[in-house]
Formats: structure tokens, sequence, C-alpha cells
């Protein structure tokens, strides 16, 4: 993200008819640059209609298993496969992605005493 891209941003979309209603930029922690900055436009017009009926038939189709899952007598996946990703607690997650093999446990209750 740079000015560049945003003066082109900005230019591109008022042609259009757009009204720039302001900018959000996204940081990064070591930089003082901004890594992303979105963009807000507005224009006058009715607003749009929301499609009810078309975002039901999606929600129903991705709640659909895949059309090439194998599916035994019941009606059910006969292998679901592996957990997906979001059945595994954050920290298991985190380990998995620094490719540990076992995820440090925790201890709970552990009182440490004061030094004397």
């Amino acid at each position: 993200m740079d000015e560049g891209a945003l003066e082109r941003t900005l230019n591109e979309w008022t042609a259009k008819g757009w009204n720039l209603d302001g900018v959000q930029f996204a940081m990064r922690d070591a930089s003082k640059r901004p890594a992303m900055a979105f963009v807000f436009f507005t224009r006058p017009g009715a607003p749009a209609e929301p499609e009810v009926h078309a975002a039901r038939e999606r929600l129903v189709r991705l709640a659909q298993p895949p059309p090439d899952a194998p599916v035994d007598a019941s009606g059910w996946e006969s292998d679901p496969g592996p957990p997906p990703a979001f059945a595994l607690s954050a920290r298991e997650r985190l380990a998995k992605l620094a490719g540990l093999d076992e995820p440090d446990t925790l201890e709970e209750g552990l009182t440490l005493e004061p030094e004397e």
C-alpha cells in the first residue's frame, strides 16, 4: 500500500460517481508504514434490496457435503477425514502451524512460592 495506489483508487472511483466516505489504515507491528488501506465510498441512490432467497440458497448449498464425498447407506459421510482446523483449540492450531508435534501441556493450579 502506497500513496500512488491510494491516489489511483480515489481517482478511479470518484470518476465513477462515488464519494469518498473515509479511509482506514491497517498497520504492521514492525513498521510505521500502513500495510493495507480500506477505502469507503458512498453514492446517492435507493438502498439495495436484500436478496434473501439467494442468500438462503447459498447457505443451503454450503451446508451440503461435496458431491464427491463418500456416503454410506444411512446418508452420512462414511469417512469424514481429518477434523477441520476450527475443531482444534487456538493453542493446538498454533502448535501445528509452528511445526510442533505436540503442544505444550498447560499446568493448571500451579502456584509459585515466593523466594526467600
